[in-house]
């Protein structure tokens, strides 16, 4: 008896011990229609009477039976009941997004992060998070720019793994976005062509993406505007921006729209920089996205985008200030500008983009695109300067503090320009998509023409007077330091297209995904036809019960067609005979999904290696990108990208970057010589005997390119009041190790100097003044918002002027001194957002 008391014993423990294993997870996120994620929404098992809450990020993850169909009810108030059903192997654990809907049939479950998680440099972006983001360019680039890295707050450009600005394509609803060419500064810029209120998905890429986007050779930014239901919108001020938006739907949802208005300026930060006077920067713009759906097969989509900007300088004078060290010789020079003249630039573009999307079937989708995109820019500017620099007074108990006390140098100087840029792009395009065995095989394809007409006309010089000299020299006529003088008038057509198809393999060991397809890219310009295979794979196993990893790699050839400033060269002149910049990419790295102090954390990633050749060299100065206008160069990239996501204190999404990067260059012809006297030394202007004898030819080789910065990192992070939720904090943090700085027109002096490391930490305070609607009272005049935050944020709270340019002076003995030009202080702002 005891014997089969023990036996019955030892079957009842394992019965037990096996119906404890036989469980799996589900979880994910619950947003609603506008994208934003859902508190508290009851998740339930059908038939049980317990159940769980999604928490403040809109999270959950419940345990379920395995092995067994299950079906989750997901309830809300105001919002449609949803039910899913689900069967999962043992320890199996499926994530899936779940859109709530006001009213009406849901129809949208999205399983999330197999996109992201499958395809390599994938980066997919909340764009509601742009708006507590503390930044002073603000928009969905200061969100890029904590995980790429930033070396201008002012501007809303940004550099990829090596790459520089033009280097990045930008898509809105599938028409390609410009931005103006002929701006110099940040200070210059206006609004971002992105409206963050009206986006709904936001997916970029940094290096390693589809066939199916453009020939650029480091990023991709695909912004999808939304298609909205229900009338609602959002009004919003602060000290730098103002704007609001309306969206809707008419005609029982057979017509939906979006409307944004927005304006923006900059004086509140510019008033706080080294050169005083008076700036008027505005910048405004309105956007537009109607949908109209004729029947079941068929909708059009109209997009419309018009940005004005107008920037107004009247300078009066500048202070600037270096620290010199040497083991011979330290001091604070100082340099003063005393100013006359003004400066007014205008920037005008428009966009109007109609698609026809035909839907001949539930497998096949097409989509016709006819677009015209027209930029417009005047740049206007005549300011002189009489400049006075040398040792500055830093003591403050002496009566000359903060003045120049020791005189080096003095000089003159008079910047000219009457510049003007049209460029008018017409695009005429065909995308299709068709899924094949039952999605087994989801092939896309397209083709483009698209006539590009640029007309331009430059006329800009430049004197420089140093110690009463003209410069350059010259003792019998008067000669300009730099002048330009030149017109042209291009008409270019170009020819596009892809095919590609995604291949996916399950089964119960592993996910395999393969993504293979080719482009090619003709224009008349350089007569240049080219082909792009690119391919993707990732693996995910599924028989790794407690590691949630996805392997990812990425190859393939990318080129970047010359459009308009790579065809400019120094002096002005336009080389149509530059041929398009080349590479091939190699993308490796994986994504893995763990859980920490309960909460959901995700780690991706990748290493990456980018050769290029017929590399047209250029400089940056601030935000202006200037080319040598010549396929003249070689180069590479490579480095290594992490990023943790995740809830760092709970209910609160934060995410953290690292970034390490090296980019060299090698100029053909990159070489100088330095002669010596009789004596053998070599001749500088302290030698006394300036008369050759002999040379030597020395080979510059592999320099940094201008982008080039070995750390990166970044920090967006959320909290909030453990007492109250409502009162959050917002902060951002931006760390670049230093980038060389090029002496323009010079082969011996390139890399010279060195920018010192980008530091920058905002900080944002919001607080909750408005919500449940349904506890106000009938005549509250906020009785029809949902809500209204409002927000105080410091930019740059250390306090750290960081460097994004230097100015050359030289002295009365002819040596020249770089002294930086430095960007924003600390800075306040306030901000309030309401909802309706």
């Amino acid at each position: 008896m005891r014997l089969i008391a023990t036996l019955l014993l030892s079957i009842l423990c394992i019965s037990v011990s096996a119906q404890q294993k036989k469980f799996a997870f589900i979880s994910g996120k619950v947003i609603g229609e506008n994208e934003d994620p859902l508190s508290r929404v009851s998740v339930v098992i059908l038939g049980n009477q317990g159940g769980i809450s999604t928490n403040d990020s809109g999270y959950f993850r419940i345990k379920v039976a395995a092995n067994k169909a299950i079906q989750l009810v997901f309830t809300y108030s105001g919002y449609n009941e949803f039910k899913k059903n689900f069967y999962l192997s043992v320890d199996e654990e499926e994530k899936v997004t779940i859109k709530l809907e006001r009213g009406g049939t849901l129809e949208t479950v999205v399983v999330s992060d197999n996109k992201e998680r499958t395809e390599a440099s994938l980066i997919r972006i909340n764009p509601k998070n742009s708006i507590p983001l503390p930044s002073a360019s603000g928009g969905i680039e200061a969100l890029i720019k904590v995980l790429v890295g930033d070396r201008n707050e002012l501007s809303s450009q940004y550099t990829v793994r090596g790459g520089n600005y033009d280097e990045n394509l930008i898509y809105i609803n599938d028409f390609e976005i410009f931005r103006p060419y002929l701006v110099r500064s940040g200070q210059q810029e206006g609004l971002s062509n992105i409206n963050p209120e009206m986006a709904s998905k936001v997916d970029f890429y940094n290096g390693g993406f589809q066939t199916k986007y453009g020939d650029k050779m480091s990023s991709v930014l695909d912004i999808q505007y939304k298609k909205p239901k229900y009338f609602g919108g959002s009004v919003y001020m602060s000290l730098l921006e103002q704007g609001f938006h309306l969206e809707g739907s008419a005609k029982k949802q057979k017509v939906t729209y979006l409307l944004g208005v927005r304006n923006k300026s900059n004086r509140n930060l510019l008033s706080s920089q080294e050169t005083q006077g008076s700036y008027t920067p505005t910048s405004n713009d309105i956007q537009g996205y109607v949908t109209y759906k004729l029947n079941e097969k068929w909708q059009l989509e109209l997009l419309t985008n018009f940005s004005a900007t107008k920037f107004t300088l009247l300078p009066e004078s500048a202070e600037k200030t270096s620290s010199v060290f040497s083991p011979l010789f330290s001091a604070n020079i100082g340099l003063d500008i005393y100013f006359e003249g003004k400066e007014k630039d205008g920037y005008n573009t428009s966009l109007i983009g109609l698609s026809a999307i035909n839907q001949p079937n539930k497998r096949t989708k097409l989509k016709w695109m006819l677009s015209r995109f027209q930029n417009k820019e005047k740049e206007n500017f005549d300011i002189a300067g009489a400049y006075l620099f040398g040792e500055r007074d830093f003591d403050n108990s002496s009566a000359s503090f903060g003045q120049i006390v020791n005189p080096l140098g003095a000089g003159y100087y008079q910047n000219y320009a009457r510049n003007e840029l049209n460029i008018e792009v017409w695009n005429a395009s065909l995308k299709g998509s068709i899924n094949v065995d039952s999605g087994r095989h989801f092939i896309q394809f397209g083709n483009s023409i698209e006539q590009t007409n640029i007309k331009d006309k430059l006329y800009e010089w430049e004197y420089q007077d140093s110690a009463g000299y003209s410069l350059p020299i010259n003792t019998t006529t008067g000669k300009l330091y730099n002048f330009l003088n030149t017109t042209s008038d291009l008409s270019i057509q170009k020819y596009s297209g892809y095919i590609q198809d995604q291949i996916k393999s399950i089964n119960d060991k592993r996910v395999i995904t393969l993504q293979a397809g080719v482009r090619y890219n003709y224009n008349s310009l350089n007569k240049e036809f080219l082909i792009s295979p690119r391919v993707q794979f990732s693996y995910k196993p599924n028989n790794w019960k407690k590691n949630d990893i996805v392997f990812k790699l990425a190859a393939g050839i990318y080129n970047q067609p010359p459009f308009y400033r790579e065809l400019r060269k120094f002096d002005g002149t336009l080389n149509t005979d530059v041929k398009s910049q080349k590479s091939y990419q190699i993308v490796g790295g994986f994504d893995y999904n763990f859980i920490s102090s309960k909460r959901p954390f995700r780690l991706t990633t990748e290493a990456y290696y980018k050769s290029m050749k017929d590399i047209i060299p250029y400089d940056i100065d601030n935000v202006r990108v200037r080319y040598f206008g010549n396929n003249n160069a070689k180069a590479y990239a490579y480095g290594i990208e992490t990023r943790l996501y995740g809830e760092l204190v709970k209910d609160a999404e934060s995410w953290f970057s690292l970034g390490i990067m090296r980019t060299r260059e090698n100029i053909d012809d990159d070489h100088y010589y330095q002669y010596k006297n009789a004596a053998g030394e070599i001749i500088n202007s302290r030698t006394k005997d300036q008369t050759p004898v002999d040379s030597i030819k020395n080979e510059v080789g592999w320099l940094r390119r201008p982008t080039d910065r070995l750390i990166t990192m970044g920090l967006f992070l959320q909290d909030y009041l453990s007492t109250n939720k409502n009162l959050k904090v917002h902060l951002s943090m931006l760390y670049g190790s230093n980038m060389s700085y090029n002496i323009p027109n010079s082969v011996r002096y390139r890399n010279a100097l060195v920018i010192e490391p980008y530091i920058r930490v905002d900080i944002g305070f919001s607080a909750l003044l408005l919500d449940e609607k349904s506890k106000r009272r009938s005549h509250n005049p906020f009785g029809g918002f949902d809500n209204i935050w409002a927000s105080f944020e410091v930019f740059n709270l250390i306090d750290r002027r960081n460097t994004i340019s230097y100015q050359l002076i030289k002295d009365f003995s002819n040596a020249v001194y770089s002294i930086p030009n430095r960007l924003t202080p600390r800075l306040l702002n306030f901000k309030i957002v309401g909802r309706f």
